[in-house]
């Protein structure tokens, strides 16, 4: 990836500031910086978002992030009088003012000079995906039924789905065989993407191939490989499918939203900016939240009826609350609840917007009232990880351990490189207080603290958990990384974000937190 504005080169994947063809000399820091500064060209980049993405939350003073600011100013021939490409907005923050083109292999789009074509439709629409029937290879006799059947499983599968559009069978079986013209079937059927695969018989065993292919670059967006024996077909049958919506709910989102990171933000439509968001969502900081209620909301200015985007805004709304990033948390958990209102006005099918609102009774300490919507997310979504696990969270406020623990692996078994996956793991320490098992709790809440995105509240439960565990070395240990994520961290903090009805387990936890320091309040 490089950005260019004015003579400079900035070149992303080499670390390498360039003024014509000569390097710029520029610390790694100031470097970091001004990326963040281009990469948001004509926003405003708050002082609080540079502290998360540039210094990693670590504690920061506003001189020292003046002095890297003048550092990049002093980089690009710029100073605080003239303020040519950083400008200071008083008492906020800094917006890069430059005129920036961002170009990649083969793309490059001028995020100024570029204008959205007058009949362009802004809305967009859902990723639309073609299962074309598999390929036989190998001990073919008596098979054939195996390479229709799977796929047609997976478009029935599939079609539930509410952020995918899938083809149906009766379209997409017109294209056999093993070369396939993936532009054919992009004109033919309006596909965006396109699943095949091929199945391998041979003696006792079965392979499956899989392969999504982007129709619009004939580029593969993943692939995979699964095997076993030809006796357990349904069994395989079944990972098959478990393992291909897992996938494509990351995969797809992901792919999209780079592609929209290539393209002039005018030409954007509301699904382009809703799967830019959910990059930004799952972090789970303060400044990525922010990003996502942003681009969330810009998809709804396109689509006033976007469902998904509601559910998304409700989520940005419920972790706001949740991390209490803002200073009236009131506003934050109205917000989560009303979006999810819209969401299900618009969408009652839709298991991620029911989830969103199953999840914002939590917010207001009576998560047992939500759940309701949590079963209706995995009833109409069996293979819904996110409902799964929000449902075990449910439980284990409930005091039901077994049945969370149920439920939390299930979820992590569906996606096992989910964003959330922390999290899952953090459940299922707390599912394990319930039923008893105090080093299976500790283990597992570790397990979750040291995952990527875990926040203050996971590396808290991981202390309580080694406290009650009898291993106060290892609580003093998670202890001082939930301080140094968040130094305000409490009891009632804990609490108010896990309102457990169990009386035992709540109090178990508050002696836990009080023995290693925490306050009360």
């Amino acid at each position: 990836m490089e950005y260019r504005f004015d003579e400079f080169l900035v070149q992303i994947d080499h670390g390498e500031l360039c003024l014509g063809a000569e390097p710029v000399a520029i610390e790694p820091l100031a470097f970091s910086l001004l990326v963040h500064l281009i990469e948001n060209a004509g926003r405003l980049v708050t002082k609080d978002e540079l502290v998360e993405k540039v210094w990693e939350r670590r504690f920061i003073s506003d001189a020292a992030i003046s002095t890297v600011v003048k550092s990049v100013r002093r980089a690009l021939g710029d100073d605080g009088t003239t303020q040519k490409y950083v400008k200071t907005v008083r008492g906020r923050g800094f917006r890069f003012v430059g005129r920036v083109t961002m170009q990649v292999p083969g793309v490059a789009a001028n995020y100024k000079d570029t204008q959205p074509e007058p009949e362009m439709d802004r809305k967009g629409q859902a990723p639309t995906l073609a299962i074309l029937p598999f390929n036989l290879i190998g001990d073919a006799e008596n098979r054939g039924a195996i390479a229709d059947g799977l796929p047609a499983e997976l478009i029935t599968t599939l079609s539930r789905l509410r952020w995918l559009k899938v083809i149906a069978r009766g379209s997409s079986f017109r294209f056999h065989g093993p070369d396939i013209d993936i532009e054919q079937v992009r004109v033919a059927l309006g596909a965006t993407y396109v699943l095949t695969g091929e199945i391998e018989i041979f003696g006792p065993r079965a392979a499956v191939n899989l392969e999504l292919v982007d129709c619009r670059s004939a580029r593969i967006v993943w692939a995979d490989r699964l095997s076993g024996p030809l006796a357990d077909v349904h069994q395989l049958r079944e990972e098959i499918s478990i393992r291909v919506i897992s996938m494509l709910e990351q995969h797809i989102p992901q792919h999209e939203a780079q592609l929209a990171r290539t393209r002039n933000p005018a030409l954007l439509d509301a699904w382009a900016f809703y799967h830019t968001g959910l990059q930004h969502m799952y972090r789970f900081n303060k400044a990525d939240n922010a990003l996502a209620d942003g681009y969330f909301r810009r998809a709804l200015e396109l689509d006033q009826d976007f469902a998904r985007a509601y559910g998304a805004l409700s989520f940005t709304s419920f972790q706001s609350a949740f991390l209490r990033y803002e200073g009236d948390r009131g506003i934050a958990i109205e917000a989560a609840r009303r979006h999810a209102l819209r969401g299900m006005e618009l969408d009652p099918l839709d298991p991620f917007i029911n989830y969103n609102l199953g999840r914002s009774y939590w917010l207001e300490g009576a998560p047992q009232a939500g759940f309701g919507w949590l079963e209706q997310a995995t009833v109409l979504s069996p293979n819904f990880a996110h409902g799964l696990y929000s449902r075990g969270w449910a439980e284990i406020m409930a005091g039901d351990g077994a049945a969370a623990l149920e439920h939390i692996s299930r979820a992590v078994d569906l996606s096992p490189i989910d964003p959330l996956l922390y999290a899952m793991f953090s459940a299922k320490g707390l599912a394990y207080l319930h039923t008893g098992e105090f080093d299976q709790a500790a283990i597992w809440a570790e397990r979750g603290a040291r995952k990527p995105g875990a926040h203050f509240l996971i590396k808290a439960i991981s202390a309580a958990a080694w406290q009650i565990a009898g291993q106060h070395d290892k609580a003093v240990f998670w202890r001082d990384q939930s301080l140094a994520a968040r130094p305000e961290t409490s009891s009632a903090m804990f609490f108010s974000a896990f309102p457990f009805r169990d009386e035992e387990t709540r109090e178990r936890l508050r002696d836990a937190l009080l023995r290693l320091g925490f306050p009360e309040q």
